[in-house]
């Protein structure tokens, strides 16, 4: 749920026309950021407000019913096909390459899956958004996936490996945040099957905390601008209260809108 700053951050970035020509998303912002390309400003917060309350959308009863603590049936088909319904077509036609990234099980590595279609290709998303320990694990063409973010949590440089030359970056910690290690004992009870992703976690706050120092030098280099919180966000991943989940996303509109002038001109310099 941190994922409502990116929400507002992209609908600041939508209602200003910004142009993009490719996106690559993790985790919540797969999840989020297909907004984009759909062009649907304030469908992300609006569902969420709406929804995030109901037992049965994200919590301990979907954990207990269905294994995942989003609930597959209800957030991932009927809100988006039914009750707040997402424009697959508008998604279909913009001409925006959209990636999903996601996590093989096996090789522990980081798959960037190309979305045609969310509607045909949802378990991808919902693949991209597994949590650790409290989902399980999403088939997607023989390969069993979880959360992209465990083997790459910010894939600006495979969009720099893509040719993409000037690089938005969203991120939800404020600057200054590294990540703490996880508890090994308790990765290894659920992952020892599974050696390779077992490593990845447990290296991943490294990995993470790498990356952030290499981004900081992509930005001061004009290689990446970057939007990050101004403050630190202390919410909940399954925060259920809309008044906290509207105070998110209004920092991360409150953030972008401060930075427009300043990320237009990066756009625009040779």
């Amino acid at each position: 749920m941190r994922g409502m700053y990116t929400a507002g951050v992209l609908d600041v970035l939508m209602e200003n026309n910004i142009p993009v020509d490719g996106i690559v998303g993790v985790s919540a912002g797969a999840l989020f950021g297909v907004n984009y390309p759909s062009r649907q400003i304030g469908r992300v917060i609006r569902y969420n407000k709406r929804f995030a309350p109901d037992k049965n959308y994200i919590g301990l009863w979907p954990l207990l019913k269905e294994g995942n603590i989003v609930s597959t049936q209800f957030a991932y088909h009927e809100v988006p096909c039914k009750l707040d319904v997402f424009d697959d077509e508008a998604f279909r036609a913009s001409g925006i390459p959209f990636w999903a990234v996601v996590t093989d099980m096996e090789t522990g590595e980081g798959e960037y899956l190309l979305l045609e279609s969310v509607f045909e290709q949802m378990d991808i998303l919902r693949a991209s958004g597994s949590m650790p320990f409290v989902s399980r694990p999403v088939v997607w063409q023989g390969k069993r996936c979880l959360d992209g973010a465990i083997a790459d949590s910010i894939p600006y440089r495979w969009m720099a490996d893509q040719g993409y030359e000037k690089r938005i970056v969203v991120l939800t910690r404020q600057a200054g945040y590294r990540k703490k290690p996880m508890n090994k004992a308790l990765c290894t009870a659920f992952y020892r099957k599974w050696p390779k992703f077992l490593q990845k976690l447990l290296t991943r706050h490294s990995a993470y905390n790498a990356a952030l120092d290499e981004l900081e030098q992509w930005q001061a280099n004009g290689e990446a601008f970057v939007l990050r919180p101004s403050e630190e966000i202390n919410i909940g991943r399954i925060e259920k209260d809309p008044e906290k989940l509207q105070a998110v996303y209004d920092l991360g509109r409150k953030d972008a809108q401060a930075q427009l002038a300043q990320l237009q001109q990066y756009l625009q310099a040779e």
